[in-house]
């Protein structure tokens, strides 16, 4: 084993089979996205790299969406993995359940400053609408793939630019995938394709080494050929990319930076970045993850 690299182990497509970590993970979004003055009422939702089961999309359909697309480069997610879940977001929903903390999902990004359930976002109006038994029979049906009035569709892949129509999404989310993506040219311009104008994205980017390196940041400091070593055939380890990469091709592919929230951690005076990431700002250096807000231009 190289020095400083921890035993690696692909763990599959992360926890998005527990219902209460899609549950957290979409209201935290969705909290965000309220405490910065967007708007929070969506039509058409896609979310990027659902993992092992599409429950953030659920969670957002039973917010009231009524079409959500999920987007990744392998199918994962079952039915039955996702009847299941979908019962126990609505028992969730229906409780008005505070949101999962640190103490159960430490590393989960963004943080809170409450974890309540959002009344102030999901009042009891539009819950009743969106909770309404018919239309839970109508979500049902939509998971078991039967004609339904909710619009749940899984594309995988879904890099072809005739699979998800142009301009139909209001809003565009993803939890800890971006710095998996190989192509991130080709992921930002199907993001810049697929949202509406004037649509939100917001994106929860960690950009550590995922117990690659002992060291947080460790994975800079590994030059290129240490890095293939590394990796070996898997593609979709991480990619390295810092956050000024993302906020460049947000500002090349049309989008507008909404706010940036971004999480530091301190550097050992022993880093020293390998020779393609010596130009790396101090800010990126420091950078262990970031939520990111932005508009589509229009």
């Amino acid at each position: 084993m190289l020095p400083g690299i921890r035993a690696f182990t692909c763990r599959g497509s992360g926890g998005t089979c527990s219902a209460r970590y899609c549950y957290s993970v979409w209201l935290r979004h969705l909290i965000r996205l309220h405490e910065i003055g967007c708007s929070t009422a969506f039509t058409s939702v896609a979310e990027l790299g659902p993992g092992d089961s599409i429950g953030m999309g659920l969670a957002a359909v039973l917010c009231g969406v009524e079409r959500y697309t999920a987007l990744d480069v392998k199918a994962h997610a079952d039915s039955e993995t996702n009847r299941q879940i979908v019962e126990e977001l609505i028992a969730l929903f229906r409780a008005r359940a505070p949101l999962p903390d640190d103490a159960e999902f430490p590393m989960m990004q963004p943080k809170l400053a409450r974890y309540e359930f959002p009344r102030a976002i999901l009042d009891e109006r539009r819950l009743a609408g969106s909770l309404a038994e018919s239309r839970l029979d109508e979500i049902r049906a939509a998971i078991a793939g039967k004609r339904s009035s909710i619009g749940i569709s899984y594309v995988a892949p879904w890099h072809d630019p005739s699979i998800v129509q142009e301009d139909s999404v209001d809003f565009l989310f993803s939890q800890a995938v971006l710095e998996h993506v190989d192509d991130l040219n080709a992921a930002y311009a199907a993001m810049q394709r697929c949202v509406k104008p004037r649509g939100i994205m917001s994106h929860s980017i960690d950009f550590s080494s995922h117990d690659v390196t002992r060291a947080w940041n460790g994975h800079w400091a590994l030059g290129d050929t240490a890095w293939r070593l590394i990796r070996g055939d898997r593609p979709y380890l991480i990619n390295r990319q810092p956050l000024s990469r993302h906020l460049n091709l947000l500002e090349q592919y049309g989008f507008d930076v909404v706010n940036v929230e971004s999480r530091r951690e301190a550097v050992s005076t022993s880093f020293r970045p390998a020779r393609r990431f010596r130009s790396m700002s101090d800010d990126d250096v420091r950078t262990r993850g970031a939520f990111v807000v932005a508009r589509a231009r229009g």
